[in-house]
């Protein structure tokens, strides 16, 4: 089984990411659910206290409190689709990145994907308004939280790295060649449909911990 991490700032594409291996019938495991999951067992709302409950699973479990309740999901995944490949969705720390080193070993390869601010605030929907300087100003606020756990040093012991400046179309062969799939074989896939190579910009609406 081979197991594909993706981390990068919010904008950068890991949701789209994610979105391409759905398509490819790639099962992906969003390391959020882990955090939601929880916010629901306690009687939470997750829009609400998804990053506070984030870091109460830290202090209760220890740093890697996400990854290890989300490495018997990657399992699982792998095994419910027969599949030999499965995207995880949402690492943020060098503890989470050398947790899922330990357990899958070679098998597990960090994907960074990159993109400067002024193309993640545009993907995100922050220019073109009116308080577009306020949320370019919340983006670099949530920048400084993924920083501030640790996100830059994960991102710079990647072991690929993809710059995702151009095309959507360029974005999306390069994730299926990473999941080691064809575009042909997404378009073919019983009951599916292949992911359209003329949407819009990737967008990554994440704060915290994968996928809303």
């Amino acid at each position: 089984m081979n197991v594909i991490g993706t981390v990068g700032l919010p904008g950068s594409g890991k949701g789209e990411a994610a979105t391409v291996a759905e398509a490819a019938g790639v099962p992906v495991v969003v390391m959020g659910d882990v955090i939601r999951e929880e916010c629901r067992e306690r009687g939470l709302d997750p829009a609400e206290h998804h990053g506070r409950m984030a870091g109460r699973l830290r202090e209760e479990e220890g740093d890697a409190a996400i990854a290890e309740r989300s490495i018997p999901r990657i399992r699982e995944a792998a095994a419910e689709h027969d599949a030999e490949t499965v995207l995880v969705d949402g690492l943020r720390s060098t503890v989470e990145l050398e947790r899922f080193r330990e357990a899958f070993g070679e098998e597990f390869t960090l994907v960074a994907v990159h993109a400067p601010f002024e193309t993640r605030a545009d993907r995100l929907g922050e220019r073109g308004r009116d308080d577009s300087d306020a949320d370019q100003e919340a983006l670099r606020e949530r920048d400084a939280r993924e920083i501030a756990l640790g996100l830059d040093d994960t991102l710079e012991r990647a072991d690929v790295e993809i710059d995702n400046t151009g095309s959507l179309a360029a974005f999306h062969d390069r994730i299926r060649e990473l999941l080691g799939v064809t575009e042909e074989a997404v378009a073919g896939r019983e009951g599916g449909d292949a992911v359209s190579d003329d949407a819009a910009d990737p967008v990554d609406t994440t704060d915290g911990g994968g996928r809303p």
